[in-house]
């Protein structure tokens, strides 16, 4: 079994500021090491002799490599196998040191797993994703240790070249596991470390299987509540950081930045106070979430969403031009702007990794269906009409069955798991209350729930009962005819 905790250390200003410089460092490496690879692919491929711009050397890719103490300088082993970038680049870390003498500072471990993190990278572009890209403050702030050299004890942990620091011990390592990394990474509110822990003596927890699934609910995603479930219930959707308070207290610093000096102080300080702004509402919407994944798991055996495209659903509007005249025609870009901005507030991918992750922990398996016609498609009937929707309303232009649109959306939703997966649900049946045992010469009335019964205590005072006034006349007035009468709930 896997498990991964967050602590937040309490390093002293000595530490804050070391651990500071070793981010901009390896910051620093990264990009060198980045840059030295896509140098090398260059003089790998391009062809005939050329000049580096830095060193002014001519130099032929079949010959020489410009770049001597780069992944190309010495490529094969004394064994006669050719080395990968990343080995030629770990070997180098010794003449790297003897060239800068402040990377010294740095622990080992720690290089190499900057290294390795470069390696990732490679290898995620060649899965298919993004090339990858160089570094800055804002997108480098963290660092890993391996696990051999830090050391926990109560409320202490040590870093190796940094030394024992404090930290916020707020969930005990379980008896058993071992840390297999740790990372240090740098927030607004100050520094944090991840463990990730191991213990191979537990065995990881197996899914349900399709087959033994007895009850299923299916999720629809949405922005005026964030979650319809197809048992008629539905979860609200608070709109962290698109509410009306927080988009007015984000504007306010958004233009305080504006007015301040560029590089000044004070510039940094609002852009603190911005980023820290982020963090909290960050932290709200992934507390909140927690709690919908876990509300929502343990409804049924299975939870059904849909496969969504929200990368394609959050997209900017393709612009218009108009022929002939260079210029462009609307095309809605105000209005898809705060729909993008509603739909990545609501965080939808996150929230499905966090059922999916308390589903799996809990023994239970998060479905995927085919978004398709959901939400146009009668849950009566199975009529697919797109007239039939009218923003949250459905009426079927065939049964004229009459439904809230997202409700049975999800009914659809889950409808279509059992066709797909070949579910073979059993029909649960909700028993009403045990009635009440009434009392001799007692008129049996339908029974109110608290809420209920404030309101009705409140609308049968003084003031509703028939025939009383529903203001206070002063206290010479007499004539009462021009007051008109006041209507009763009941009546």
């Amino acid at each position: 079994m896997i498990l991964s905790y967050v602590y937040k250390l309490r390093p002293s200003g000595s530490q804050s500021a070391k651990m500071d410089l070793w981010l901009n460092m390896l910051r620093s490496h990264y990009n060198w090491c980045l840059s030295d690879r896509i140098q090398t692919y260059h003089q790998q491929f391009l062809q005939g002799d050329y000049c580096h711009l830095r060193s002014k050397a001519e130099a032929c890719p079949l010959t020489c490599c410009v770049v001597k103490n780069g992944a190309t300088g010495n490529p094969w082993q004394n064994s006669g196998k050719k080395r990968n970038a990343g080995t030629i680049q770990d070997a180098a870390l010794v003449e790297l040191k003897a060239a800068r003498p402040w990377y010294k500072s740095i622990d080992s471990d720690v290089l190499q797993r900057n290294l390795a993190r470069l390696n990732i990278a490679y290898q995620n572009f060649f899965n298919g994703r993004g090339f990858p890209a160089f570094k800055n403050r804002s997108n480098f702030r963290s660092f890993e240790y391996k696990p051999k050299g830090v050391k926990l004890m109560g409320n202490k942990v040590y870093l190796p070249k940094i030394g024992w620091m404090r930290f916020f011990n707020s969930r005990s390592i379980p008896d058993g596991f071992a840390a297999k990394s740790v990372t240090i990474r740098k927030k607004t509110d100050g520094w944090f470390m991840s463990v990730r822990l191991e213990d191979q003596s537990v065995p990881k927890l197996l899914a349900l299987p399709i087959s033994k699934i007895k009850t299923a609910i299916g999720l629809d995603l949405g922005l005026s509540k964030l979650v319809h479930c197809s048992d008629g219930s539905d979860i609200a959707n608070p709109r962290f950081a698109t509410n009306k308070t927080t988009k007015r207290l984000l504007k306010i610093r958004q233009r305080r930045l504006s007015r301040t000096k560029r590089g000044s102080r004070n510039r940094k300080k609002q852009a603190v106070r911005i980023a820290s702004l982020h963090g909290q509402i960050a932290n709200r919407r992934n507390a909140y979430q927690w709690f919908v994944a876990h509300k929502v798991v343990k409804k049924a055996d299975a939870v059904v969403v849909e496969d969504l495209n929200i990368r394609g659903m959050s997209k900017r509007c393709q612009p218009k031009p108009e022929a002939g005249t260079g210029r462009f025609l609307p095309n809605g870009a105000a209005a898809k702007r705060g729909l993008n901005r509603s739909i990545l507030d609501a965080s939808w991918g996150n929230l499905i990794a966090k059922i999916e992750y308390v589903a799996e922990k809990s023994r239970k398996v998060l479905l995927k269906v085919n978004p398709r016609h959901t939400s146009v498609t009668c849950s009566a009937c199975g009529f697919v009409d797109k007239t039939s929707r009218v923003r949250e309303r459905f009426i079927c232009s065939n049964c004229g069955h009459f439904d809230h649109a997202d409700k049975q959306a999800a009914r659809n939703i889950k409808h279509k798991a059992v066709v797909e997966y070949g579910l073979n649900l059993i029909k649960v049946r909700r028993d009403s209350a045990k009635p009440k045992q009434l009392e001799l010469f007692e008129t049996p009335s339908a029974e109110l729930t608290a809420p209920q019964r404030r309101q009705s205590d409140a609308l049968l005072g003084n003031r509703r009962v028939p025939g009383n006034l529903g203001r206070q006349l002063n206290l010479f007035s007499q004539d009462i005819s021009d007051i008109p009468p006041v209507e009763s709930p009941f009546f």
